[in-house]
């Protein structure tokens, strides 16, 4: 009888050392978009304690869930367990959510892999020894463009032991799912809800001296913000505010009574629970009002920002897309022979059709930003009507300048018609016509002061873009008060009839880029559409040049002038209406991938995926319409030096297209002070902030940041 119990004893010791070393079963489904399964904290749980079982969901590319609020739609995953009599699950706890954006909405939720972790509790009456199974229902909405409900019966068993060790497999991803999860930390807030603006103040401890660029408050109820609008952020001394778009709750008269939710920083989450009531001290600073933040952390000020802008407008002269233009300049210069008085007219008539122009862009783009739109330097070249059109004025130039028809005197008289109102107007929208030609280009000095500005009051903002002006046509101006350099220019003569073809291909050049830009945008059949008007603006062009000769020679000319202006305006519309659509220019592809250097389309997850597995990645902010992007790409980026290094690194290229607008590449190039492309980031292997590249690469300048970002 001893040696029965001696043995039996041993039986079960020998059993409960075996459950408590085995792996808690379970088994991952496959719903169709994702698969879930649920995965253990410990390796079993002991009577009458608490661990953790995380519904794991590897979510299939391009599909994502959601949070525990959605957003503007959506659904939150859910979870029903099915669990023995005295045992207990709670609620979810919720890993940081991304946004996503989804045409005029904002919805909340994961892409990728997430653990969404569950408490559950044993109860004292669990038996070591014995093994216990938990079922759980999961149920997920998963959207791409279109949203699936998806269902999936889920199981795991774990024995109860007396000490359960960490899980060898998921242990570590469950306990660093825990540690990431939001929690309520050392943090004071308030909030103030007035007209349609909501001010959100929250200081404490973690929020001193912390990089505050890419702050977002996701709050928990759905309807007490408007989601799709922008958080405007403001740093203090010992926090923040941000400036939240009311939602239903208080547009219903009843304004909520908390406001809870989670503020996420760059790489850290904190719950928060806001009440009603004046700002804490040290969210927005004492005294003056603070100027608004600078996620980069690049707070210029006033004055640097302006000479910053000035220096960066000097040198947009040189970039190639004013190529064009700076020939149409000195051709004009040339011009101007003895008439140094009409000259200097004229130098103060481009100053002002480029500093007119620069300030209506400046306005245009301030008002576009305050009214939630994600858009930045270059911002009009998204629209594809508007390159349709930049496109047929650069053409119609080109054809002027060929002879074709003619808009005023020609060239050999320019010296007798300078003083002339017509050759003020000539210079004033030659200026604005610089302007527009340049609007794609960024040029060194020029980012960093356009990002501060765009973060600053009006007034600001529009004297920053002032001296951008001021510096882009400094050099014709004070060409035109210099004498001396008037009279060493060749004298007005038939060579200028010459030289006025031989500018027309420049603008030839402009014309066709901007087709190509077009072709990127809005695909092929946008494409046709141009092409389409091109030809009839020529027919135009030539029924006008028609016109005019037989005007010249006493015979009538009404009626060719009619229909040439018919088939221009006809032209103009045809490209203008309809609207393109975004589906056809979603699928248009902008450049092949190129064979010696491949990339991948960027996305935030993506990003976050890449550094997460240790890699350094090169980020290459661009657009089809930044003369300064496709350069670099030609000369430094497609290149086997390149390709090299990204090969001998574990580097992974990614490339930020910006040629149509997205709300995701609009938020990265603010929180690095940038209001426009190109911006070149490589994040290092083992974490860390990006290397910001200068904006002209070189290939051996990309090659040794690749090389440093791999050791550090």
């Amino acid at each position: 009888m001893g040696m029965k119990r001696l043995f039996g004893g041993l039986a079960a010791g020998l059993g409960a050392l075996f459950l408590s070393a085995a792996p808690a079963s379970a088994e991952a489904v496959n719903t169709g978009h994702l698969k879930a399964e649920l995965v253990p904290q410990t390796q079993g749980i002991s009577p009458g304690q608490t661990t953790y079982v995380a519904l794991r969901q590897e979510i299939q590319k391009g599909w994502h869930t959601y949070w525990r609020n959605p957003g503007d739609s959506g659904e939150a995953t859910q979870i029903v367990w099915t669990l023995p009599p005295g045992w207990s699950a709670g609620d979810i706890v919720w890993a940081p959510p991304h946004q996503q954006p989804t045409g005029p909405l904002m919805n909340y939720g994961y892409s990728g892999e997430v653990l969404l972790p569950v408490p559950v509790t044993a109860p004292a009456s669990a038996k070591v020894g014995e093994a216990v199974t938990l079922k759980a229902a999961a149920s997920f909405l998963v959207c791409e463009e279109i949203c699936v409900p998806e269902d999936a019966a889920l199981e795991i068993t774990l024995p109860v032991v007396a000490a359960p060790a960490p899980d060898p497999k998921w242990g570590g991803p469950v306990s660093a799912a825990l540690v990431a999860a939001p929690k309520p930390a050392n943090l004071t807030a308030a909030f103030t809800a007035q007209g349609e603006a909501i001010s959100l103040a929250i200081v404490g401890a973690p929020l001193k001296g912390a990089d505050m660029g890419g702050a977002y408050f996701f709050p928990f109820a759905g309807a007490v913000i408007d989601h799709a609008k922008p958080q405007a952020i403001e740093r203090g001394p010992e926090g923040l505010t941000l400036t939240l778009a009311p939602g239903y709750a208080f547009k219903e008269g009843a304004a909520p009574k908390t406001l809870a939710g989670v503020l996420s920083l760059a790489g850290k989450a904190y719950e928060i629970d806001a009440a009603p009531g004046p700002a804490p001290a040290g969210a927005s600073g004492l005294g003056p009002p603070p100027a608004r933040i600078v996620p980069a952390g690049r707070d210029l000020g006033l004055p640097l920002a302006v000479v910053f802008a000035f220096l960066g407008g000097l040198i947009l002269n040189l970039m190639p897309c004013v190529f064009p233009v700076l020939a149409m300049k000195a051709a004009s210069l040339a011009g101007h022979g003895d008439e140094h008085a009409a000259a200097r007219r004229q130098g103060l008539a481009f100053l002002a059709g480029v500093l007119a122009t620069f300030l209506v862009l400046a306005g245009a783009l301030i008002a576009l930003q305050a009214a939630g739109a994600a858009v930045g330097w270059g911002f009009q070249l998204q629209a594809p009507p508007v390159v349709a059109v930049l496109a047929l004025l650069m053409l119609a130039v080109a054809l002027n300048l060929s002879g074709v028809f003619e808009v005023g005197t020609s060239l050999q008289g320019a010296g007798a018609g300078l003083a002339s109102r017509a050759g003020l107007t000539g210079a004033f929208f030659t200026g604005a016509l610089a302007v527009v030609v340049a609007a794609p280009c960024t040029a060194p000095f020029m980012a960093p002061a356009l990002g501060w500005a765009l973060t600053q009051s009006p007034v600001a903002a529009l004297a920053v873009f002032g001296a951008l002006g001021l510096g882009f046509a400094a050099p014709f101006t004070a060409a035109a008060f210099a004498p001396a350099l008037l009279n060493r220019l060749p004298r007005p003569g038939a060579w200028m009839e010459g030289f006025r073809r031989l500018l027309a291909f420049p603008m030839y050049g402009a014309a066709a880029w901007l087709v190509w830009v077009l072709s990127v945008q809005a695909g092929s059949i946008g494409l046709a559409r141009l092409l389409s008007a091109a030809v009839i603006l020529a027919f135009a062009a030539w029924l006008g040049g028609l016109a005019q000769h037989r005007a010249a020679a006493g015979r009538e000319a009404r009626p060719l002038a009619a229909v040439a202006l018919g088939l221009l305006a006809f032209a103009i519309v045809g490209v203008v209406w309809p609207p393109y659509d975004d589906a056809s220019a979603a699928t248009a592809d902008a450049s092949p991938k190129s064979a010696v250097v491949p990339y991948e389309a960027y996305s935030p997850e993506r990003l976050a995926a890449l550094q997460a597995q240790g890699r350094p990645v090169f980020v290459n902010y661009t657009a089809a319409w930044c003369v300064t992007c496709q350069v670099n790409e030609k000369v430094a980026l497609s290149t086997q030096g390149v390709a090299d290094a990204l090969k001998r690194n574990g580097a992974v290229y990614l490339k930020a297209d910006w040629t149509r607008k997205d709300a995701d590449i609009a938020q990265e190039l603010a929180a690095h002070g940038r209001a426009g492309v190109p911006l070149y980031l490589v994040y290092p292997a083992r974490g860390g902030a990006p290397k910001v590249l200068p904006q002209l690469l070189t290939e051996g300048m990309v090659a040794k940041a690749l090389d440093a970002a791999a050791k550090g």
